[in-house]
């Protein structure tokens, strides 16, 4: 009989791309030794034998992190699944976790390429997309962002959504798969971290329903990037260093949409601008007004214009 854990990773798959693996592709987990992806790794050399192949990401920033990709080398070996450690170097400045994020997907996305993998996993799961969802609620995040973890983007699939972290501890536990704990996990400088410790053994959340929504969300959030895309053509000029929008009798998610649209034509390197700054600017255009944002010159009117802000004179 087959495991459980397997089973429902199977099962999940197979919804995320709309059909069972198939047995000539090769499907890719990235492991950084935790539970939660240790559990994933398992659950997949069982589900796809011969199929897999996994790599740990050290972003050199803890001693300790290459002793933990070696155990997970050291169970890949074992077990017969190719495993790579991947280096990354992350720099000091700015939001560390974004930029090992960042790091991270860049790494991951290379080695999926250079292997001729049909489909990288990883091992977020529920209280995950719970934690991402509460934080964003309290950000004011919209619709895009209220939708969550995505399950998939293009071949990037997060098949364990609908498992909870204390159960997959558990299976790794029952099946002498060996683990570490993040020591970052545990530090109460971060907000999801304090989010987690509120949370932990909460049995009034139910991971299914919370998918659901999560999903409804993501579908929600497609839907008006589709419609977005109408309107853009219609109604959106784009010219050499700036962006015009001919009608602005629009609902203000359209209008947030076509103004972040606008901004990245002129300064792709820009910071998206977010929440409050974005309220603030539609108002001002509505009124006619002339606002800086994210490094561009926004003027209002029936008309909005968005160009390239001007460099600063040096003092």
């Amino acid at each position: 009989m087959a495991d459980d854990l397997a089973a429902r990773l199977n099962a999940a798959t197979a919804r995320l791309i709309g059909r069972a693996v198939m047995p000539d592709e090769r499907i890719g987990v990235a492991v950084s030794g935790g539970p939660d992806s240790m559990a994933l790794l398992g659950a997949s050399a069982a589900s796809w034998p011969g199929q897999v192949l996994a790599a740990t990401v050290d972003h050199g920033l803890r001693e300790a992190a290459r002793a933990e990709a070696e155990m997970v080398a050291g169970w890949c070996a074992a077990h017969g699944v190719p495993h790579v450690i991947l280096t990354a170097r992350i720099g000091s400045d700015g939001n560390l976790q974004a930029a090992a994020r960042a790091a991270r997907y860049a790494l991951l996305e290379r080695w999926q390429a250079d292997h001729g993998i049909a489909w990288l996993m990883t091992a977020h799961q529920a209280d995950d997309q719970i934690e991402t969802m509460l934080l964003r609620l309290n950000r004011g995040a919209g619709v895009g962002g209220l939708a969550g973890v995505r399950a998939r983007r293009g071949t990037l699939l997060r098949p364990l959504l609908g498992e909870r972290r204390a159960a997959l501890r558990a299976w790794c536990v029952d099946h002498d798969l060996p683990f570490v704990d993040d020591p970052s996990n545990a530090d109460a400088r971060f907000d999801r971290v304090r989010m987690r410790g509120a949370l932990a053994g909460a049995p009034w959340i139910d991971p299914a329903g919370l998918a659901r929504s999560a999903g409804a969300l993501a579908q929600a959030h497609a839907a008006l990037d589709w419609a977005t895309d109408g309107l853009a053509a219609d109604f959106l000029v784009l010219d050499e260093g700036r962006a015009r929008l001919t009608r602005t009798d629009l609902p203000p998610e359209f209008l947030r949409r076509l103004l972040l649209r606008m901004i990245d034509h002129v300064h792709s390197g820009a910071e998206k601008p977010r929440g409050p700054s974005l309220d603030q600017a539609l108002v001002q255009l509505f009124h006619g007004s002339t606002v800086s944002l994210a490094d561009c010159v926004l003027t209002g009117g029936p008309v909005w214009t968005v160009r390239r802000a001007p460099p600063r004179k040096a003092r």
